[in-house]
């Protein structure tokens, strides 16, 4: 038997490296358009620095994927988590209400009020502003919550729905009550102490793994695959120009690619496709000479005036990822194919990132800061809205019924973290091998 593996990010490495044992299975293909693997999870490399699409880090309560992904690291660093909400020129220890003591007293006294005395609190909430109000009350929605949601969605939260936000937990009144007094109330404890790659960024997880790799996996670099058809035995696989068969396929290049490739495809469903909501993000990566955000990691910004939602100090992860004096800074925009902030120059998003760290205390002046590199990733962040559960149900039964597989985040089109790849890579591992073999 013969498998194809569309896409080699995490996804696609993983599930080849947890099919492998089986003995049935003579040879594994992973086609893969770029020229190295990765995906989301590939790590950029310029002028000595080496930095990521967004701000991995490696944390899960699957203690089990976690021990995963760190048993293929070569080195790892341990780190505990610094991350800063910068609201009205103040420093709010994330999760923001777990440090309202820091919050001007107005602004202070809404966010507890409104949470003591919620009318929302007994509702079960149909969409993500619902969930906010209902768990937090409108102070702590209004103050932090919706801002920041809207700027990095770029999508009102009255239109998506609850399944990103369902599994945070409600704050208690007691520990509101001890935020607002002035305790720093640690949430998220799985996310308190988090790992990273000594070296060679968050790719270093998916080399991790290829390094595991046996004989029978086949990386094609630089693949682009042309046409998925589907046969009575199996289907054909096209990338550049070369047609090969594979008994089982598993895609987990964007859902929008395979529809792109696909022999045949229903035009119903591709519609489903084609509402299906995406945020697409440019990376910015900068240099200040000198370093004025202090012990911290991430810095989120819901302030709308500032173009970019948030900014993450690398410097923080390891001797590797400090190159020189003052301090290097992955800066995040969020952006949307035809919007506003796609419309801008490059001159012009180097300009707002210069007003916006200046404004925010990041630098002194623009000329203390330098552009080291710019890059645009068209597929980032998932869009649960209202359409997305309908929309993937018909796409998932439309290719389940044609026999191909879908995995990944964009694959499957889900919001899902490493370790939650990972997991899922795994259980369809053991699906295919139970059924498919």
């Amino acid at each position: 038997m013969n498998i194809s593996i569309l896409g080699g990010g995490l996804s696609g490495i993983a599930l080849a490296y947890f099919l492998q044992d089986d003995e049935r299975i003579e040879r594994i293909d992973i086609w893969e358009k770029e020229d190295g693997i990765g995906g989301l999870c590939r790590s950029i490399r310029k002028n000595g620095y080496t930095y990521d699409i967004g701000p991995h880090i490696l944390f899960s309560k699957d203690k089990e994927m976690l021990n995963l992904m760190l048993s293929v690291l070569k080195e790892k660093n341990d780190l505990r988590r610094s991350n800063q909400i910068i609201y009205k020129g103040r420093n709010v220890q994330y999760p923001f209400e777990n440090d309202l003591s820091k919050l001007p007293e107005d602004d202070r006294n809404y966010c507890v009020q409104s949470f003591e005395n919620n009318p929302y609190r007994n509702y079960v909430p149909d969409n993500m502003l619902q969930f906010f109000l209902k768990t937090f009350g409108e102070g702590i929605t209004n103050t932090y919550l919706r801002p920041y949601n809207e700027k990095i969605w770029k999508y009102d939260p009255a239109f998506m729905d609850t399944q990103m936000v369902e599994r945070i937990p409600q704050p208690t009144d007691d520990e509101i009550r001890r935020s607002a007094a002035g305790e720093t109330v640690d949430g998220y404890v799985h996310q308190l102490y988090f790992h990273f790659p000594r070296e060679g960024g968050i790719e270093a997880v998916v080399k991790g793994f290829e390094k595991r790799l046996g004989e029978k996996c086949h990386i094609h670099l630089s693949a682009l695959v042309e046409k998925v058809a589907r046969t009575d035995v199996g289907f054909i696989i096209t990338a550049e120009g070369v047609e090969n068969r594979a008994g089982i396929v598993v895609s987990t290049m964007p859902i929008q690619e395979l529809c792109a490739v696909y022999e045949g495809m229903n035009e119903d469903i591709a519609d489903n496709v084609r509402d299906l909501k995406y945020n697409s993000i440019q990376i910015v990566f900068v240099h200040v000479e000198e370093d004025y955000s202090g012990d911290n990691f991430a810095f989120m910004i819901p302030e709308k005036d500032v173009i970019f939602h948030r900014i993450s100090k690398m410097d923080f992860l390891g001797e590797a990822y400090h190159r020189r004096e003052g301090a290097t800074y992955m800066v995040e925009i969020t952006y949307r194919a035809g919007d506003y902030t796609d419309s801008l120059s490059e001159d012009e998003i180097k300009c707002r990132i210069e007003d916006g760290m200046v404004y925010l205390g990041f630098a002194q002046n623009s000329s203390e800061i330098s552009f080291i590199n710019i890059t645009k990733h068209r597929y980032a962040y998932v869009i649960y809205d209202l359409h997305h559960r309908k929309n993937m149900n018909a796409i998932r039964s439309y290719f389940k019924a044609e026999g191909i597989h879908l995995s990944g985040r964009f694959g499957n089109f889900e919001y899902w973290n490493m370790d939650k790849v990972l997991r899922e890579a795994g259980n369809l591992a053991a699906r295919l091998k139970e059924k498919n073999l």
